[in-house]
């Protein structure tokens, strides 16, 4: 089933004023300049850091199991970093929600939209490979500003955040699918239909995969790319934006259509992880490194968190 944004007048229950409160004073705070807006989002993600130490410890864990060639001092620079992306994704998430589509194409620019264009020309579903770097939300508005697509998600737990997400998801793109809907996913691919799908987190034992990624030997890895390559025939491509360094905007990478994907589903996880660790090292400092991606381990191995 996809998901509808339809507004009842049960969101505006006593229970959900807070957060209207929040959605309000984020509105508020994306209406600033892009450069302050930059400099607020570093400013908050430092200073989240010293409320945020399991998630802290989380990342620090991730970038010793995944560089363990880089020396303290550069981990604890990519942890900095990576803490200021975290700030800055909650001011890119009222962006997107927000910001008219004016002001948002101001700020970026495409490399490999005609990748796209190639694979869709051949009347193929595009499955987009999609990477969790922080300016993720704002990232899929873009990408839909370029050519609306669906996208694949899970629904949120409160009524209201998933109405006010999907609404703004969908104020460039066509439609969302529950993560958990392979029937309406494979069937939008069939029809022709570019859809964004994310391989990259921890899904958990059941219908995964171990296969290396970075440095890490055995990681789990969803085998949801394999079968829904399998079941729809569709074209494969990633799409990944990068927020520039020097704060003058997004850049947003578009890559050529996917060639040689395995036939067995452990190769097809390896292969995949691979695709996702060349996005990563676009912009590693700017990716999710506060998920514990390594939580599930082969029967009758110790975490990797203790």
């Amino acid at each position: 089933m996809l998901s509808q944004c339809k507004f009842t007048r049960a969101l505006l229950h006593p229970r959900y004023w807070f957060t209207w409160f929040g959605l309000g004073v984020l509105w508020l705070l994306v209406q600033l300049p892009y450069p302050a807006l930059c400099w607020l989002g570093a400013t908050l993600g430092s200073l989240s850091r010293r409320f945020l130490k399991r998630r802290e410890s989380i990342a620090r864990r991730n970038l010793e199991l995944c560089f363990p060639a880089l020396s303290t001092d550069e981990r604890e620079r990519l942890i900095d970093e990576n803490f200021k992306s975290i700030g800055m994704a909650l001011l890119e998430t009222g962006m997107a929600w927000y910001w008219p589509d004016a002001r948002v194409r101001k700020w970026f620019e495409v490399e490999g939209m005609e990748n796209l264009q190639r694979a869709q020309a051949k009347n193929r579903g595009v499955m987009v490979i999609g990477v969790h770097f922080m300016s993720l939300e704002l990232g899929g508005r873009v990408m839909g500003l370029c050519q609306p697509m669906m996208a694949t998600y899970r629904p949120h737990n409160s009524p209201l955040m998933e109405w006010v997400q999907t609404r703004g998801r969908m104020r460039s793109n066509k439609a969302m699918i529950s993560r958990n809907n392979l029937r309406g996913l494979v069937g939008a691919l069939k029809k022709g239909e570019a859809v964004w799908f994310a391989p990259d987190q921890d899904y958990g034992r059941k219908g995964s995969s171990f296969a290396p990624f970075f440095a890490v030997k055995d990681v789990a890895t969803t085998n949801g790319t394999f079968v829904i390559s399998r079941l729809s025939k569709a074209a494969m491509l990633t799409v990944t934006m990068i927020r520039k360094t020097d704060n003058s905007g997004y850049r947003l990478f578009i890559s050529p259509e996917l060639e040689n994907y395995p036939q067995d589903e452990t190769e097809a996880a390896a292969y995949i992880n691979k695709v996702i660790e060349s996005e990563i090292l676009r912009a590693p400092e700017q990716y999710l490194w506060v998920h514990r991606r390594f939580k599930t381990r082969p029967v009758g191995e110790a975490s990797l968190y203790r």
